[in-house]
């Protein structure tokens, strides 16, 4: 160009030109993730470097300065901090699922602090980096130049690890944005796996087909991912909005307070952010129940503490936390690659595809490479076999040559070797002319035939390139692999159910008078001998007693009646598992009690469509019938069941079929069985009619359904107990006295009534004190006695202790693993 020369430019077109060129520059060289290693060029230039400096994962640790130098001078030509905050993110263990750099100082923490400057901090690569460069030596990547043409860097990485979905990414850049959740390498591994051994239909794959093994991301953080469907359109079209929660869960402190304690929060949320947006709403009053608000964290996890005040219902002010606080966000996942250097939204089984497709082309140039090097060593090997048998005329032809070059061609005429067999020869130490070293030669060709001829079979068999891919993931999952940490829980409305997800297997519900709950296996008490002690099965709180003992399978729902006439319903998978000794959780952790409100009766559904009525009796002889389909969408705060007289309290809740008998046995022995049909169906809000005519200071001790050729076990407080066969006590009307079931005599010895349940001789029973203790007994242990006997002891109970409650576990539990 002419100094002093204008020319006439359009203006539209310079400027569309020059943000095209910014635009393609930003978008593959710089924000978006190759969808082949997952790594920005930044990420693939620092992981690079600190190899080419041989920082490894068993290596001294090397000043981050040192390296962030390394990478501007040689490879990355931006600023110092924007390489640092690379680094230093691929070192965070909150950001990264699995981290590629090992750091040694300050690289930040969660909540929002910055890395110590460079100089301070030091880093290597991490074993899993390691994986990410296996090979790159081997001819198995392409190499580009430098950006002053005077260096070679890797234009991907031979990744041997599915990087992209592993550790996610997350970029803008123009007019797009990448943003990819991480996974968990196990499943990520399996779901590889899957469509490895189904690669000839690869078409035919679903998503579903995946979602078998890989359900969802897998955040560094933990938390909670609510509904599955949105995962499912995620690994369908590449985009989807997943909501994710902080998991928390409820404790009861002192005084009847409840404290919510948060123990991980969504993944990229600042947990100081968190914490001062909790407190703003406190400050505003628009959370008006939390005391204090806390942060206990410390090397040993996560633990944010928010105290509630006196009577406030934890779980709706935990509700209210996640809808106005970031303990509950929107993903917005995209998963949007890289592909031969273009733009892509990729699918769940593309971005697997690719992955296998890069493997199978690094595979196959690593294999060629060895291959080469294997024919190379074997042809000179080959040259010195000829040499060492015929040893002799070649050490004097040798001897007979003027230099090393007539030696050398003298040897390659005489002995029809190549140039390269004849200069090893030449330089073939004398040690080697031992028969020791000899044998090592023949030894290492033998090796190397057999490894050029399975190098040549891989090479010739796509399957068997296939196979190595996914023995690679198999010892990679063995070395690396790691629990989920995540968890996905599934609406109502999911077509793939949480149900699907949790064995079924018998289960026991223990409730405390202090609402405490835990559901424990059968197994964890073993059956024993009539009379005896029992072992401990509940760790009590000071004046806390057992109250219930309910016998469930893990699918079941509980519908759970309070004293305040309400019903509250859960699944049982929900209710949270404990020990045998351990104390439980507040039943406020599952259910959303009004202050002072207590559970007094429950009972297990396995169906709605199972049974056609509810039949409740109370304390003070009270019955009542509603419908099952009555229940089948109890809302959260509950619904009123029964109405109850002052003093009265729900007691005992069966399933009926309309058709039933029933049989009431109250406390002082007396025993009352009629029809059913006795009692008409009534609305929820009703009283319910007599049951049974009650003895002054007397009250109902047990309420169960009437089976044919089955027994009624009736056990006292003090630990007394028999089987007397149903047909010995004869069917009356409602509203009557009933005959005695137990000798009124003998309740000086035994004590009064404490439960008594419908049995066959197969099943099982458990009992458990007021003091904690179970004891678990076959039913046909038990002997079988008139109405007019005593019974024999069946728990020896400590000093003050009694029985509470009583389940039965039936047969077909038993036999299905209870």
């Amino acid at each position: 160009m002419e100094v002093g020369t204008v020319f006439p430019v359009d203006i539209d077109e310079q400027m569309r030109s020059a943000y095209l060129d910014y635009a393609m520059s930003v978008i593959v060289a710089r924000a978006l993730p190759d969808a082949r290693d997952g790594l920005k060029p930044v990420h693939r230039r620092i992981l690079y470097a600190m190899h080419e400096l041989g920082l490894r994962s068993n290596a001294p640790y090397k000043k981050s300065a040192r390296i962030v130098g390394e990478v501007l001078g040689k490879y990355h030509p931006h600023g110092d901090m924007a390489v640092y905050d690379a680094m230093a993110r691929m070192a965070q263990d909150f950001s990264m699922r699995y981290p590629l750099v090992d750091g040694q100082g300050n690289f930040g923490s969660v909540d929002g602090d910055a890395p110590a400057a460079m100089r301070y901090t030091e880093a290597r690569l991490n074993a899993l980096a390691e994986e990410m460069l296996a090979d790159i030596d081997k001819d198995t990547v392409d190499f580009t130049d430098n950006f002053d043409g005077s260096l070679k860097e890797p234009v991907v990485l031979p990744a041997r690890l599915p990087n992209l979905l592993l550790n996610g990414a997350s970029g803008i850049a123009v007019g797009m944005a990448t943003n990819i959740p991480p996974h968990n390498l196990n499943e990520l591994s399996a779901a590889i796996a899957y469509v490895i051994d189904h690669y000839d239909q690869i078409d035919e794959i679903t998503v579903d087909d995946l979602m078998k093994f890989l359900p969802g991301p897998d955040f560094p953080t933990g938390g909670v991912i609510v509904g599955q469907e949105a995962i499912r359109q995620m690994y369908s079209t590449g985009r989807a909005r997943l909501t994710v929660r902080g998991q928390a869960h409820i404790e009861e402190i002192r005084g009847g307070r409840f404290a919510i304690i948060i123990t991980e929060i969504p993944f990229q949320v600042n947990k100081a952010s968190l914490i001062e947006r909790i407190a703003e709403l406190v400050r505003e009053g628009r959370i008006d129940t939390i005391s204090d608000l806390r942060d206990e964290s410390d090397r040993r996890g996560m633990s944010i503490v928010i105290e509630l005040k006196r009577g406030a219902q934890p779980r709706k002010v935990l509700n209210q936390l996640y809808k106005f606080t970031p303990l509950q966000i929107t993903f917005g996942a995209h998963l949007l690659a890289l592909v031969e250097n273009e733009p892509r939204v990729l699918s769940l089984k593309r971005a697997l595809q690719i992955y296998i497709e890069h493997r199978r082309e690094v595979i196959v140039r690593r294999s060629r490479f060895e291959l080469e090097k294997a024919r190379q060593r074997a042809h000179i090997l080959e040259g010195l076999l000829i040499a060492l048998a015929n040893l002799d005329e070649v050490i004097q032809l040798i001897r007979q040559s003027s230099d090393a070059d007539v030696a050398r061609k003298r040897l390659m005429a005489r002995f029809k070797l190549s140039e390269a067999q004849a200069q090893a020869i030449l330089e073939m130490p004398l040690r080697r002319l031992a028969a020791l070293e000899r044998k090592k030669i023949e030894e290492e060709h033998k090796a190397l035939l057999k490894q050029i001829a399975t190098l040549e079979e891989l090479l010739a068999s796509p399957k068997k390139v296939l196979k190595a891919i996914k023995a690679d993931l198999q010892e990679l999952t063995e070395k690396y692999g790691d629990q989920r940490r995540t968890r996905i829980v599934v609406g109502e409305k999911e077509d793939f159910e949480e149900e699907d997800l949790v064995q079924d297997e018998p289960v026991l519900i223990i409730l405390t008078q202090k609402n405490y709950i835990k559901r424990v296996s059968p197994l964890a008490f073993r059956t024993q001998n009539r009379g005896g002690r029992g072992v401990t099965g509940q760790a009590l709180k000071e004046e806390d007693e057992t109250l219930m003992l309910l016998a469930a399978r893990t699918l079941h729902t509980v519908l759970f009646f309070s004293d305040r006439g309400k019903v509250y319903a859960e699944k049982v998978y929900q209710i949270p598992d404990a020990g045998r000794t351990d104390r439980g959780l507040p039943i406020t952790n599952v259910l959303s009690l009004e202050s002072g409100e207590r559970i007094t009766a429950a009972v297990a559904v396995p169906d709605f469509s199972a049974a056609q009525y509810c039949t409740m009796t109370t304390v003070r002889g009270k019955i009542k019938r509603v419908a099952l389909d009555e229940f089948t969408n109890v809302r959260a705060s509950g619904l009123i069941a029964i109405t109850l007289e002052e003093g009265d309290e729900l007691g005992w809740v069966h399933l009926t079929s309309g058709k039933d008998e029933l049989i009431i046995l109250t406390a002082q022995g007396q025993a009352l069985r009629f029809r059913e049909e006795e009692v008409r169906p009534m609305g929820r809000p009703a009283a319910g009619v007599i049951a049974m005519k009650l003895q002054p200071g007397d009250r109902v001790a047990s309420m169960d359904v009437v089976r044919p050729d089955a027994d009624l076990l009736i056990v006292t407080e003090k630990g007394f107990g028999k089987r007397t066969a149903l047909k010995d006590f004869p069917r009356h009307s409602r509203a009557k006295s009933g005959v005695a079931a137990l000798p009124s005599a003998s309740m000086k010895t035994s004590g009064p009534v404490a439960a008594a349940r419908v049995v066959q001789e197969e099943d099982e029973v458990t009992l458990i004190s007021a003091g904690g203790v179970m004891l678990r007994l076959k039913v046909k242990d038990i002997r079988r006695m008139t109405r007019t006997a005593r019974g024999v002891r069946l728990m020896e109970l400590d000093k003050g202790d009694t029985v509470a409650s009583l389940a039965r576990i039936a047969a077909a539990d038993l036999r299905a693993g209870g």
